[in-house]
């Protein structure tokens, strides 16, 4: 079973890369904001707290998020490995990750980050949010603030994985098909 964590600052291609990943690869992709989505909507137990922080606009508790992660694999076990896209974003989610993997004798492979300038993010997001409406990415200081969280608690995780081996940094920019070859052929290395 091959698991990857893929990451980079918004607008840096994650949530499509991890797509052409899923597809070749057959694996199964995990993304936080997916499962909050679905949680909320099924109105399961973790999805009706989860809502509760974010109507309050609180973070959702790692606690919380590390249950849904656990029961989203758990319930998806029969595959060839996992992508996490968007978790885990901490220290404390990146070993809670380990734990949790070990404990059903998994781990992760390889941390992907797409490195993208973020003079060029910024076009995208902007660009983006012109055709999705979503305010997040039409906004410079909101997308300047996502870039500072990120560049705060992500350099953790880069030594964190950095330090077993596992971290990969890809060149995001350029076409979508030259990032995703860059990608396959990371990973093609790696299996």
């Amino acid at each position: 079973m091959f698991n990857i964590v893929i990451f980079g600052k918004p607008g840096s291609g994650k949530g499509t890369q991890a797509n052409f990943l899923k597809e070749k690869y057959s694996l199964y992709h995990i993304s936080t904001g997916d499962l909050f989505r679905k949680n909320i909507s099924n109105e399961t137990k973790l999805g009706i707290q989860a809502k509760s922080y974010l109507d309050k606009g609180d973070l959702v508790p790692d606690s919380v998020t590390i249950k849904m992660l656990e029961n989203e694999v758990l319930s998806n076990k029969k595959v060839k490995g996992y992508i996490f896209d968007g978790f885990p974003r901490t220290l404390a989610q990146a070993e809670s990750l380990e734990t949790f993997l070990s404990s059903i004798k998994l781990k992760i492979n390889a941390t992907i980050a797409l490195d993208v300038d973020e003079n060029e993010l910024i076009t995208r997001l902007i660009d983006r949010g012109k055709t999705t409406n979503r305010t997040d990415d039409q906004d410079l200081e909101k997308i300047k603030n996502r870039f500072n969280e990120y560049n705060n608690k992500t350099s953790i995780l880069i030594n964190f994985y950095d330090k077993q081996g596992k971290f990969h940094l890809v060149d995001g920019k350029g076409s979508v098909d030259d990032i995703t070859l860059r990608l396959f052929n990371l990973v093609e290395s790696l299996i």
